[in-house]
């Protein structure tokens, strides 16, 4: 197994060139990309002319990463060529945030099969809902694949997001790659490092994404509450505030939702993923120290599960651009925390999305996580 990171800006093109000798029906290719490269994709077409072989996958970003380093305006890429696994791509559009379900499912049809191991997904980041999506794809997989990925970013401008198809960057769209072999090894770990802070409230009306009211009373009156004078810049304000939601009932977990969206004439919040009716929400914040850690944690799980495999591995890590807001000027530390816990000759490369999509512990189903990092390794025994 071989893997290379590479970098590609505006000014110098892809550096030291593009390793075409890796190029084959097992190599992979990850490439996540500023937004506006969906209006030149030179970088993705050279990609795609050097590897003509291999799986090109990739959205756009909030951030991209590359080894201990976040860039803007970048597009971040890996070329991974496995020895013992077998690649097949799978993609579908997705029509609206109804459809999510039934495209997860539609991309599980294309996946099938003997000795699938593992899925990586990359979705639209603002028309899907990530939860339905995360849902349709675990339950017609089976709980033997592990299901990782995100939903593509825009920065905090959350206007426009896309997924490559083929070398084109195209908007309501849902690909993956799935990895079959009995030889591949992969680990997964997740971690927020988020705590709560005011109130509980209860969901009073929700529907899907969307949240209406919060113990009576319009979601997005008391989230302006909250925020004061930053509500002026919802909805990216509210990367610093996101909700941590559970249903009711004893042993639920709680996941973390981030806005996506707001609408003034109903005075509702759109979010990422489902919000349950008549559960519990409560908002929450944190520090850079804490962002940190739980990256460091989140690396930990995942390189715990992969032994003497990580060595050589493909590390990589989604992120949610509200811990880049709060994380600023020591935004690259997270991505140092998670190359470090890497062994030597790992690759590692990633971006920061509008939702991460991972199982919450070892044997679980993957759901959609907000305002956590994420990290995926794929090493081969």
């Amino acid at each position: 197994m071989l893997s290379k990171n590479l970098v590609y800006r505006q000014a110098v093109g892809w550096g030291s060139g593009l390793p075409r000798e890796l190029d084959s029906a097992q190599t992979l290719v990850l490439a996540f990309a500023a937004p506006h490269y969906a209006a030149d994709p030179a970088p993705f077409d050279q990609l795609a002319e050097a590897f003509p072989n291999s799986l090109l996958i990739g959205c756009s970003s909030s951030g991209e990463i590359a080894g201990s380093d976040v860039h803007d305006g970048s597009v971040s890429a890996a070329v991974t060529r496995f020895e013992h696994t077998v690649l097949r791509q799978a993609s579908t559009p997705v029509a609206d945030a109804a459809d999510s379900f039934h495209a997860g499912a539609r991309l599980a049809a294309q996946l099938a099969g003997r000795d699938l191991r593992a899925v990586f997904v990359l979705s639209d980041g603002l028309g899907v809902n990530g939860s339905a999506l995360a849902d349709g794809l675990s339950r017609h997989l089976g709980a033997g694949v592990v299901v990782t990925g995100g939903l593509a970013g825009d920065g905090s401008a959350f206007q426009h997001t896309w997924v490559l198809n083929g070398s084109q960057g195209l908007a309501q769209r849902v690909s993956a790659v799935g990895f079959y072999g009995e030889r591949l090894r992969v680990g997964h770990g997740c971690d927020g490092g988020w705590h709560d802070f005011g109130p509980e409230r209860r969901i009073t009306h929700a529907e899907g994404t969307v949240l209406y009211e919060l113990d009576g009373k319009p979601a997005l009156d008391l989230y302006k509450t909250y925020l004061g004078d930053r509500a002026q810049g919802l909805p990216g304000a509210a990367l610093l505030f996101p909700l941590a939601v559970r249903r009711e009932g004893a042993g639920q977990d709680t996941l973390v939702r981030t806005i996506l969206g707001i609408d003034e004439d109903r005075r509702s919040l759109t979010f990422a993923g489902e919000l349950p009716q008549g559960g519990v929400a409560r908002l929450m914040r944190a520090n850079a120290d804490q962002l940190i850690d739980s990256a460091g944690r989140a690396a930990r799980q995942a390189m715990d599960m992969m032994g003497a495999a990580a060595s050589g591995a493909l590390v990589i890590s989604v992120s949610c651009v509200g811990r880049r807001m709060v994380l600023g000027e020591r935004t690259e530390e997270e991505a140092e925390t998670v190359a470090e816990s890497a062994p030597a000759g790992a690759v590692h490369a990633g971006f920061y999305s509008y939702g991460e999509i991972a199982p919450a512990a070892a044997g679980r189903r993957s759901e959609l996580h907000n305002q956590t990092m994420t990290v995926t390794v794929l090493g081969e025994a």
